[in-house]
């Protein structure tokens, strides 16, 4: 691991964005159980901006994967999706699978979070590259495999024909990564979702695929909402950051501004525990007890009973939205101070 610092290969740029491509309101996700149902994603609220690499972040169990897989209409039954998720303004629950089949590949694509899991291996790379495309983008299958070749050479992949050929085990992780990674962007979509793309990958292969997407993002114009709980891989990739923590979001804002002076204690935890070269032996700081159970969470605030801050009104009260003056917005009772800080409340009941 890396400190956060001085893993920034790539700065933040400032993207000139024409509203939001990805919409997300009160979003919430239930599987109901013998006793009583249980919400996975609970009142979730995030806007991913045109052309901005959005960051969300949380441990695991936090929601963050359910929240993408409810994006393309993917949360597995019995799950009960509701609230609202607008996709280029076109309204995904409660809509028909056929017309949500419509968006899939050619609006909006996914990176799983393992790529081996992801592939067939009873098929070769390039067979199931021309499939996705030829389904999605209707053309015919010379097109397609022109188009499948085209994309792995895109994600620098030697020998594209030749990887083309090739069955999943026959490649190594990074490879297998980059062909994932490929497959998602050979439909040409406007917003690129990727799951932990980078978990299972070592550090120097992890730093390949971030300057990828990175520089992949920026030539196609992408959008990108990108998942993970390593607070490194965000800082190098991502122009905002959304915190999640038991189902919402209770942080979000730009980059630089949340890594500088997070105000919510569970942002500030996260970043306290991240190791940083050149501090000598320095003792790890680490977040006391667990994800609450979502079966059975605690009352008022959920971060109540790890947060060192938690008073009265932590455990009675859930906490209302807050704005800053430079658009930082959380959910607490006790945020961090900073004196550059005027919050507002918004009455909201999470970001």
């Amino acid at each position: 691991m890396v400190g956060l610092r001085r893993w920034r290969m790539l700065p933040s740029s400032s993207v000139a964005t024409t509203g939001n491509l990805l919409e997300i309101t009160d979003l919430r996700v239930e599987f109901p159980g013998l006793g009583r149902s249980v919400s996975a994603v609970r009142g979730c609220t995030l806007q991913v901006a045109r052309g901005e690499v959005v960051g969300l972040v949380g441990e695991s169990g936090s929601g963050k994967s359910l929240t993408a897989l409810a994006c393309l209409g993917l949360v597995p039954a019995p799950g009960r999706v509701t609230g609202s998720i607008r996709l280029d303004g076109q309204e995904i629950v409660g809509a028909r699978e056929r017309d949500i089949r419509r968006l899939r590949g050619g609006v909006a694509a996914m990176i799983f979070q393992n790529p081996v899991k992801a592939l067939s291996p009873f098929f070769t790379i390039g067979r199931q590259i021309t499939d996705v495309v030829a389904n999605v983008r209707h053309i015919e299958r010379t097109r397609a495999e022109r188009a499948a070749a085209e994309a792995l050479e895109a994600v620098r992949i030697g020998d594209p024909i030749v990887v083309m050929r090739k069955y999943p085990h026959q490649l190594s992780g990074g490879q297998l990564q980059r062909a994932a990674i490929s497959m998602a962007l050979a439909c040409k979509p406007k917003l690129l979702l990727a799951d932990e793309p980078t978990t299972a990958l070592d550090v120097t292969i992890q730093a390949q695929i971030i300057v990828l997407l990175r520089e992949l993002a920026r030539q196609h114009s992408l959008t990108v909402l990108f998942i993970t709980h390593d607070l490194g891989v965000v800082a190098s990739l991502c122009d905002q950051l959304a915190v999640m923590y038991a189902g919402r979001i209770v942080e979000f804002g730009r980059i630089d501004t949340l890594l500088a002076a997070p105000m919510h204690p569970y942002t500030a935890s996260l970043l306290r525990a991240v190791p940083t070269l050149g501090r000598g032996r320095v003792a790890l700081t680490q977040i006391p007890g667990a994800v609450p159970n979502m079966a059975a969470l605690p009352t008022g605030c959920t971060f109540h009973p790890r947060c060192s801050s938690a008073g009265p009104d932590c455990v009675r009260d859930e906490p209302l939205v807050r704005t800053t003056a430079d658009g930082q917005r959380f959910a607490c009772h006790h945020p961090n101070e900073n004196p550059a800080c005027q919050s507002v409340c918004l009455g909201e009941p999470s970001p």
